[in-house]
């Protein structure tokens, strides 16, 4: 069989994923948006491993996946795959590539069939379900294997990082830049105002629970189909995601009722081929309705709204469901994906938006939405995120303007730790190196508060026990009557010298008198040579001739 044709970064990809493995990071992440061809991919990977004369492993949860891989690593290698599922098993035949369903490999009875090291290396399919146990259970038999893990997006919806487990991404391809370079086809989404109160619903797993989903739905069902038909849906070709098969079965009674070409499948549908096939035949204004069947392992370029009516905290489940819509479709006719959003009362930061699919940081994705939600109408996603990018920068460079501001005016109302050292001619201070792990310790948070509050600028104090000498030194200096730390910068900043070793006194004393003068420096007082012992004896002596 000929070589097939690699995109240019699914080469770069097989390339990044093998020279992981070759410097030692056993286990590593391919990280792929939806459509762009990871199966092949990976297939490569393990024919490179086959060619050099080692076994492969694919794992994946469900058949479909499993059949999927084995077709595709048949047609783009020429290799055969034997099967572990239920009663089939890969025992004794001479395949060197093995599609395992994880039920049934997790069984130590099956497991037990195998010796540690009969694999070389293993893909993870959906590689964000790694972490459970019964991935790990086949992961810890097959412990000296090289890992390979495939997914659209690098979280996991308990929240626990991959990086658990992974010891690296070998390569990442970005939705953006599949859609940039023609692979994908663009996004527009659009915020629907129909405020669907989700605060009753409750959360399993790290998720909002399907079953209290499903409830809190029904009443918007209605007006969810008006709000499709507003937005045009009646000329597309549209797959809505639900929580329940009750709620799914309900909305395509209702779009029916609309005028939709409305299909619906779950996993107890007997004629799920025929109504997948129907649909796939089908042209604008039919919409299949499913409760999260389709998230994985099913394909339909054709595709090009997604209604998501199963709103979801888990980033890799949400672009799962988009990524039913983003593939090209040429011969269709299709130019973009329309993507409905909906206004859910509920906290923002903790449900994926259309906004989550492109945007970097949380900023950027917050601003994306906003802007979604005032626009009202289809927006492409790349130009929002530039604009909500490019605001968010502005905002960035504002805010720290402002700090930078504020610190200045902050730091000219402090007096600088070193300025107070000079001007006290404290050789404990200026000499001070700590001995003890304590002092070699930050400034702890506590210490930095009472500095600032005693007039000392807490920023450059380098270690806890610098922090103890200095308060120690303030505490001794307000016991003794000696000027303060916020005396000394207000006179030295006017050009006064050595004020630390004036009294509280002596310095209120020229505060006083310059404040008097409306905040000028008397113009007999030279701040150079001025010391206030000096001009005290001179002000007594005019006083005792007055009176003589």
């Amino acid at each position: 069989m000929g070589a097939v044709d690699l995109r240019p970064y699914q080469e770069e990809a097989r390339r990044a994923v093998e020279r992981e493995w070759d410097e030692g990071r056993a286990k590593t992440l391919l990280v792929l948006p939806t459509g762009c061809g990871k199966t092949i991919v990976f297939a490569m990977v393990a024919k490179d491993v086959v060619d050099g004369g080692g076994r492969v492993l694919v794992l994946a949860h469900r058949g479909e996946l499993l059949d999927q891989a084995a077709d595709k690593i048949g047609k783009a290698t020429g290799l055969g795959c034997s099967v572990e599922k239920a009663e089939r098993t890969s025992v004794g035949e001479w395949f060197r590539v093995t599609v395992g369903s994880v039920q049934t490999m997790m069984r130590p009875s099956r497991l037990d069939r195998f010796p540690r090291d009969w694999f070389d290396a293993i893909i993870v399919d959906e590689a964000h379900h790694a972490l459970s146990a019964s991935y790990q259970a086949v992961l810890d038999h097959f412990d000296a294997a090289d890992v390979l893990g495939v997914t659209a997006t690098p979280d996991r919806g308990d929240r626990r990082d991959l990086g658990a487990y992974f010891d690296s991404i070998a390569y990442e391809y970005t939705l953006p830049r599949a859609i940039k370079e023609g692979y994908l086809c663009p996004i527009k989404a659009q915020t629907v105002p129909l405020a669907i109160d989700l605060a009753a619903v409750r959360t399993q797993s790290g998720d909002y629970s399907a079953g209290d989903l499903g409830t809190a739905l029904d009443p918007y069902l209605e007006r969810i189909a008006d709000e499709m038909l507003a937005a045009g849906c009646a000329e597309r070709k549209t797959v809505v995601f639900l929580p329940l098969v009750k709620t799914s079965q309900k909305f395509r009674g209702i779009l029916e009722a609309k005028g939709f070409r409305a299909m619906e499948v779950n996993g107890e549908s007997a004629d799920r081929a025929e109504t997948l096939a129907a649909f796939d035949a089908a042209g604008g204004g039919a919409v299949l309705c499913n409760s999260m069947l389709l998230t994985e392992g099913w394909d339909c370029p054709s595709v090009d709204c997604v209604v998501v009516l199963r709103p979801t905290k888990v980033r890799s489940l949400y672009c799962q469901m988009v990524g039913r819509g983003t593939r090209l479709s040429p011969e269709t006719g299709k130019t973009e994906l329309l993507l409905l959003d909906f206004l859910w009362h509920v906290e923002r930061h903790e449900l994926c938006r259309p906004a989550h699919l492109i945007a970097e940081s949380e900023d950027v994705a917050r601003a994306m939405t906003e802007r979604l939600e005032q626009a009202g109408c289809p927006e492409d996603l790349e130009e929002v995120e530039r604009e909500a990018a490019k605001d968010v920068v502005e905002e960035r460079e504002r805010a720290l303007a402002e700090q930078l501001e504020s610190m200045r005016k902050r730091k000219r109302k402090l007096v600088d730790p070193l300025q107070f050292e000079m001007s006290i001619a404290s050789e404990d201070l200026t000499g001070y190196v700590p001995q003890f792990a304590w002092e070699m310790a930050p400034a702890s948070d506590a210490q930095k508060a009472a500095l600032e509050k005693a007039g000392i600028c807490p920023d450059e104090i380098g270690c806890a026990g610098k922090a103890s000498l200095l308060m120690d030194k303030i505490a001794k200096r307000r016991a003794e009557g000696l000027a303060t730390p916020k005396q000394i910068r207000q006179l030295e900043g006017r050009g006064f010298r050595r004020v630390g070793e004036w009294t509280m006194d002596q310095a209120s004393a020229l505060i006083s008198r310059i404040a008097a003068n409306g905040w000028r420096t008397p113009a007999s007082i030279d701040p150079a040579t001025y010391e206030p012992s000096r001009e005290a004896r001179a002000a007594r002596v005019p006083t005792l001739r007055l009176g003589a």
